[in-house]
């Protein structure tokens, strides 16, 4: 029989996770198109940078909907635990186009800042581009502020995921700010700090990129929950009364759900009925302990046959 409180709350769910996101992209298109033009018309290659970076957000957006959607499908005959690995699988996403926008954004610098040890003539940055950055800090900030507490809320990778995508815009913001505001304050001999600020921006880039591409794939290749993690569930079953040693636990992620399988001692005269009763306290405790997102695989062993 389908849960029916199971399926409200993955609709619930993805609407959230929809709200959430186009909430930012909308913000992301009109950022991203400002940054450009002022960057264009500003003669700033870090602020074009920016907002390119911006436009790959929108591109997050879009993967992170699609995602969700993916995800919130109910369980079936060919994926028995749910279809959540999509969610993981869209963080991995957005990983990699973080990295691929970090690596072109900080090439792009790179060239520019030997172009202009060359001599190349380079225009000083107008002060539109630094209110520009500036605008775009404050406004990303507060972007991944309410991404991530909403992320949080849902305990939604790919929200959490697509946050610290808004946080490296805000940060690559911060960077061109420097160098636009270092090239208009210190005049042309100092131009350069403008594309010294776009690979800075880079920097930040391939760093988040990297930080949600390693939680990504841990999670695909099933790497076990925390230690501390671990050691509340083995502590939580420990502590009902007919239980004893509980051990050979394992544990995995499967999107937004915990999947935990874990092995009990119990009294061998008890009846099925009981030994039943027991796996469910362990169950119900460790959810109150944790959360109700997670699936168990409790194991009970008569004591005269502990390993």
């Amino acid at each position: 029989m389908r849960n029916t409180n199971s399926s409200n709350n993955s609709k619930e769910r993805l609407q959230q996770a929809n709200k959430t996101t186009a909430i930012g992209a909308i913000l992301n298109i009109g950022l991203s198109l400002a940054k450009i033009i002022a960057g264009i018309f500003g003669h700033s290659q870090a602020m074009v940078a920016d907002g390119i970076h911006s436009l790959s957000d929108l591109g997050s957006d879009i993967v992170v909907i699609i995602g969700m959607f993916l995800a919130s499908r109910p369980k079936d005959s060919s994926h028995n635990y749910g279809h959540g690995k999509f969610e993981t699988l869209t963080a991995l996403i957005i990983a990699v186009f973080l990295s691929t926008v970090g690596f072109g954004i900080g090439y792009s610098g790179i060239t520019s800042a030997i172009g202009i040890l060359q001599d190349d003539q380079i225009i000083k940055p107008h002060i539109v581009t630094f209110i520009s950055a500036i605008i775009s800090i404050i406004v990303k900030e507060g972007l991944f502020r309410y991404t991530i507490k909403k992320g949080r809320k849902i305990n939604s990778s790919a929200i959490i995921a697509n946050a610290y995508h808004h946080r490296s815009d805000a940060f690559s913001s911060l960077g061109a700010a420097v160098g636009i505001g270092g090239a208009i304050l210190l005049g042309n001999k100092w131009v350069i700090l403008d594309p010294i600020a776009c690979v800075i921006v880079s920097l930040f880039i391939i760093k988040e990129a990297f930080h949600i591409g390693k939680i990504s794939i841990n999670e695909l290749l099933e790497v076990a929950l925390p230690e501390e993690i671990q050691e509340v569930i083995l502590q939580t079953a420990a502590l009902i009364p007919e239980v004893e040693k509980p051990h050979n636990l394992k544990t995995r992620r499967i999107g937004n759900i915990s999947a935990v399988d874990l092995h009990i001692l119990v009294d061998s005269n008890i009846t099925v009925e009981k030994g039943h009763s027991i796996a469910h306290k362990v169950e119900t405790a460790i959810k109150e302990k944790l959360g109700s997102e997670m699936i168990f695989s409790i194991h009970i062993e008569p004591k005269n046959n502990q390993i």
